[in-house]
């Protein structure tokens, strides 16, 4: 962390303090980023109904995370500096908002409470200026002008209750999330409805809360575990509110052989790991991808490409690509991402192939599982994705097939 110098019997400077203050932040706004990344991240900001039980709900005191700039304007005698930086805002007290339900029979609302952070200037008041014609009588304000001005520039959380539109029960639809702005939750709301309840209350998936913290990480244990080979769904069993996920996306198809040309190896799925916090009863929607075919002989085309897989609206994996074919060298499949978890890996590549017939094939890319198809001269299980999410082997060696990528795979603790 950067520090200022200052030495006795030199004349103070108001840069020194305003200084010092922007160090700080930007060491904070270091540390912060090293820990929780540059996404916005949100922690407190629990929403319940109102007490006594009203229209309303409250929003506890919290903190919003995000990325940001050191100053978007001037801090004091201080230049703006654009250089980016993680930032906090910060609530100590709670907010309220009033809600509505509708005023038609049958008819149901959803409101979405969204949140970013904000900075302003606050707290105006007339300072005190010296005066070096009468020091015994100081200016008020600057040149005695008796004017005001802010002595803190604030980080908060902004909040607010965006109403959607009112529609028959189970057709209304949640608000649009504005622009620069992160959804926390939906509160839904029916016609006749006379006060909130916590089950008008939803925590809108994927919104940014630190579920862990360091004491309850170092305690979780998964006692039970569940995989899918195939796309269905999972419903957290009683008892049950933090699962561990662990997902590949498809991978990509070899490039066949043929005459001139060798095919490349299809690119292995991406990988998604994460903790996320659920409700027992609650269903969660998986998608297991599907690996890209093989070619036949001479097929003239590259692999296909893997699907994606996903874990409901809170991690997912993209497939690998087929591996491709072109005049020169055959180039391989990239690998598809991960995305959603707390650990997102890229797949391996295929390896590229030679342009000639009679040179070498491409072996498919690697998975977070394991290892890809083999080259080969004549088609066959050894080609095949060997791992879930792992990419298929090319064909070399004159007319030759090539192999498909394996399946991806989800993998649930709970």
């Amino acid at each position: 962390m950067d520090r200022q110098i200052v030495y006795p019997g030199a004349i103070p400077l108001d840069t020194d303090l305003l200084t010092l203050q922007r160090n700080v932040m930007v060491a904070l706004g270091a540390l912060t980023s090293a820990t929780l990344g540059s996404a916005v991240v949100a922690d407190g900001l629990a929403c319940t109904p109102t007490s006594p039980a009203s229209m309303g709900v409250v929003i506890a005191a919290g903190s919003i995370t995000s990325l940001s700039v050191i100053d978007v304007a001037a801090f004091g005698s201080l230049a703006a500096n654009l250089s980016p930086l993680v930032k906090m805002g910060i609530n100590t007290a709670p907010t309220a908002f009033a809600l509505a339900a509708p005023t038609t029979p049958g008819y149901a609302v959803t409101y979405l409470i969204e949140s970013c952070l904000l900075e302003s200037d606050s707290n105006d008041v007339v300072l005190a200026y010296y005066n070096a014609a009468n020091p015994s009588q100081p200016f008020s304000g600057p040149s005695g002008g008796s004017a005001s001005q802010p002595t803190e520039l604030v980080q908060t959380v902004a909040l607010q209750a965006k109403a959607g539109v009112a529609a028959t029960a189970g057709s209304q639809m949640t608000p649009a999330i504005d622009s620069g702005w992160t959804a926390l939750y939906a509160v839904t709301l029916t016609y006749g409805q006379t006060s909130v309840t916590s089950g008008n209350i939803a925590v809108v998936p994927g919104a940014p809360f630190i579920n862990l913290k360091l004491p309850q990480i170092s305690n979780i244990q998964f006692n039970n575990i569940m995989s899918f080979a195939s796309s269905g769904s999972f419903t957290v069993p009683s008892g049950t509110t933090q699962v561990r996920v662990r997902l590949v996306g498809g991978g990509g198809g070899g490039a066949p052989g043929s005459a001139t040309q060798a095919g490349s190896g299809g690119g292995a799925g991406g990988y998604a790991e994460g903790v996320y916090s659920l409700s027992p009863g609650q269903t969660i929607a998986v998608t297991t991808g599907v690996g890209g075919v093989g070619q036949a002989a001479s097929a003239g085309t590259g692999g296909g490409w893997g699907t994606a897989t996903s874990f409901g609206p809170f991690c997912s994996a993209t497939g690998g690509n087929g591996g491709a074919l072109g005049p020169n060298v055959s180039p391989g499949g990239d690998g598809g991402i991960g995305s959603g978890g707390q650990v997102n890996i890229q797949g391996g590549i295929g390896s590229d192939a030679s342009p000639a017939s009679f040179g070498w094939g491409g072996c498919g890319g690697a998975s977070f599982f394991g290892g890809g198809g083999r080259a080969a001269t004549t088609s066959g299980d050894e080609q095949l994705g060997h791992a879930p999410g792992s990419g298929g082997g090319g064909g070399y060696g004159g007319a030759c097939a090539s192999g498909a990528g394996a399946n991806g795979l989800v993998i649930v603790e709970y």
